[in-house]
């Protein structure tokens, strides 16, 4: 669907019944973050956290929006486990949580930071501090830049540095990243908030000595679809149809297309052959370039006439 049938206007606000759904993905994904800050512990496996985050949103009425990222120490962004991973969660760890749920194609994003280790319990307090701080910003005419200069500063009076090449972005039905950015450091732009919109900001954060830039890590273990083909082979019709079918164009885990297959190898040549074709795009894992632990912390915002209204 076009965002022309999806948004209102700059000076409209959201009908009821769409704003009454965005709402509903939101005490879904606080109830879940504020559960699993609860539950994960140091040894777990990063696969059972990323499956009992999203039992819990199916639990709940929800759908996971995209699978349940798990960043540890100088990962920023889009890790989730691979089918047998057997990865843990080590001793003295920063782990980034960051959690999807929608309704009916609307969506609530959110991400908290688990610090086992109390050197970064100072990083994890600058990250939530520059959400909160920014939230209070998210006024209908409010220019982006403002937003990120105080995101920046905010971060930067506690010592630490703002992550420059990760944003907070925008959020349309089916499409988590959507229209403006809003990135976590000072830039120049006309771009403006508007009434009516919802938005995910999520400033990131490092280490002062760091590089402060996030790079590509080898792996990819999050796929989205791009483009619907006709193909003749029955096979990657078959999984193609099924992705359209349960994630449209929302991103999906490795695992969730085990589920599809028996043999790994089928499920596996899929998906290998679908991103040949350009049907598919795979997610590669963030890394803090220096190697550096990165904290993070995050909310959906929808801004109304009397100012942002927190959904997560």
């Amino acid at each position: 669907m076009s965002r022309g049938h999806l948004l209102p206007s700059d000076k409209e606000e959201l009908p009821s019944d769409i704003l009454e759904k965005y709402i509903c993905a939101g005490k879904i994904a606080a109830k879940v973050r504020e559960d699993i800050k609860r539950s994960v512990k140091e040894g777990m496996l990063l696969l059972e956290v990323c499956e009992m985050v999203e039992e819990k949103i199916r639990g709940l009425g929800g759908k996971p929006a995209f699978p349940c990222n798990i960043s540890v120490n100088e990962v920023a962004a889009h890790y989730t486990s691979p089918p047998e991973d057997d990865r843990k969660i080590p001793e003295g760890a920063l782990v980034k949580i960051d959690i999807g749920v929608h309704v009916d194609g609307y969506i609530a994003d959110t991400a908290t930071t688990l610090c086992f280790n109390p050197t970064y319990e100072d990083m994890v307090y600058a990250a939530e501090k520059a959400l909160e701080n920014a939230i209070n910003l998210m006024r209908p005419g409010m220019l982006i830049p403002k937003i990120s200069s105080e995101i920046q500063a905010t971060i930067e009076r506690f010592g630490f540095k703002p992550i420059s090449n990760l944003t907070g972005h925008e959020v349309d039905r089916y499409v988590i990243h959507s229209g403006k950015t809003i990135p976590n450091v000072s830039h120049l732009s006309m771009d403006k908030v508007h009434l009516g919109r919802v938005y995910a900001v999520e400033p990131f954060v490092t280490l002062k000595e760091a590089f402060g830039k996030v790079k590509d890590g080898p792996e990819k273990h999050i796929f989205r679809l791009v483009k619907r083909k006709s193909l003749k082979d029955p096979n990657l019709h078959g999984i193609l149809k099924f992705i359209e079918e349960n994630f449209k164009t929302l991103p999906f885990a490795e695992r969730w297309i085990k589920k599809y297959y028996s043999k790994d190898y089928a499920y596996r040549k899929a998906l290998s052959d679908l991103l040949s074709l350009k049907c598919l795009v795979a997610y590669p894992v963030f890394i803090e370039a220096s190697l550096k632990p990165v904290a993070q912390a995050e909310h959906t915002i929808y801004v109304s006439r009397e100012g942002p209204i927190v959904l997560t």
